[in-house]
């Protein structure tokens, strides 16, 4: 008896009677597709400028202060 529950339950489950979602694929298709003269990862608008010129000053800053403790490290203090 317990057995012939089980079938039910998983069309239930996995009815189409759940909350149909709207495809927003192909409008961000046409966003980043359209010819513009941008390049792809500022095509989404602010939100990617600002992330990608925070990503590139982090990427600079990091690289700068890796080589300056690099450099202070290849010149050993000298021992008074």
């Amino acid at each position: 008896m317990c057995f012939q529950k089980v079938p039910v339950l998983a069309s239930r489950a996995f009815s189409s009677s759940a909350r149909q979602l709207r495809n927003k694929v192909p409008e961000a298709q046409k966003i980043f597709q359209e010819d513009n003269g941008l390049p792809v990862h500022i095509k989404g608008g602010t939100g990617d400028v600002l992330l990608y010129r925070a990503t590139m000053t982090l990427t600079i800053v990091g690289t700068c202060y890796s080589l300056y403790w690099l450099f202070t490290a290849s010149f050993p203090q000298k021992k008074k």
